[in-house]
């Protein structure tokens, strides 16, 4: 009965053909949206350096403040 049924070989699509593939279906920003992205990314990271800066200083100057009770 196992002689009857035939494995046929199915061919595997190659990695590059497939990458090809993928890569048509990417949707790249145009660059007004691009920009502004950029834009908002820069200030969103300035603005939270800042905070993180601002945070930093407090517990500095709070843990010099109870070490030298």
């Amino acid at each position: 009965m196992a002689d009857s049924v035939k494995k046929e070989k199915t061919s595997k699509p190659s990695f590059f053909k497939g990458l090809k593939v993928e890569f048509k279906k990417i949707v790249w920003p145009d660059k007004d949206s691009l920009l502004k992205q950029s834009i908002a990314v820069v200030c969103i990271s300035i603005v939270l350096g800042a905070v993180i800066a601002i945070l930093d200083f407090a517990m500095q100057y709070g843990v010099d403040f109870l070490t030298s009770l």
